[in-house]
């Protein structure tokens, strides 16, 4: 079980004061301005893809700690540029990640996996090479309910507003499919010009023909 206090002061009179402060807020809704969601998981409200899917591919905080390893992008399912085959079985990949989870120790990372899996998944024991096909069964089956769908997970964190990360050229067509639904979550959408305005990049005079193609 992990600590409910895990992120105050050891000091315990710091602790006190650090609790009381976080009691009077812990309720309230989430306002995040700035969620690297795609806002089409909203748009679709489908169930999410595998655990491996979920957790490994789509997050570089937890394949570059592999990487670091020794343990190859390609072994762990990451698209490559030059077409360069990669895994595709995502329970061989979820017993890699398994197999080292204990690398995330002390990281922040570490600690918002272990506070995902307890919180949101009901899962008290540590991930490891010899539970990780049950974990991700346990995972798998929850994330197949309609407790787990996207807008139900939003209504439940109580969040009332998620500003999503969006390119300058983005048509913003889920944005459009969220306002057009019956769905009273607010999703809006972010300027992130980076592409645009980075003229050193390789692909910048493509970035720029996008933007102007959508303005």
């Amino acid at each position: 079980m992990i600590n409910r206090d895990r992120y105050f002061d050891p000091n315990p009179q710091v602790r006190e004061i650090a609790g009381e402060l976080y009691s009077s807020v812990k309720d309230l809704p989430i306002i995040s301005p700035h969620g690297h969601v795609d806002p089409r998981i909203f748009a679709e409200n489908t169930p999410f893809p595998s655990p491996t899917e979920l957790f490994i591919i789509p997050d570089h905080y937890i394949y570059r700690m592999l990487y670091s390893q020794g343990i190859t992008l390609e072994e762990l399912g990451i698209p490559t540029q030059d077409g360069t085959p990669i895994e595709k079985d995502n329970r061989k990949i979820w017993q890699i990640f398994g197999e080292h989870f204990y690398l995330y120790a002390g990281t922040p990372t570490g600690a918002w996996l272990t506070h995902e899996f307890e919180d949101v998944f009901g899962i008290t024991e540590k991930l490891n090479g010899d539970n990780a096909q049950k974990i991700y069964d346990h995972i798998s089956a929850k994330l197949q309910t309609p407790e787990f769908l996207p807008r139900t997970l939003f209504n439940k964190f109580n969040i009332e507003v998620l500003s999503t990360t969006d390119g300058a050229s983005d048509s913003l067509e889920y944005h459009k499919q969220i306002n057009d639904s019956d769905w009273k979550g607010k999703v809006i959408p972010s300027f992130r010009p980076d592409a645009v305005v980075n003229i050193l990049a390789s692909n910048w005079k493509e970035e720029i023909d996008k933007l102007s193609s959508a303005s």
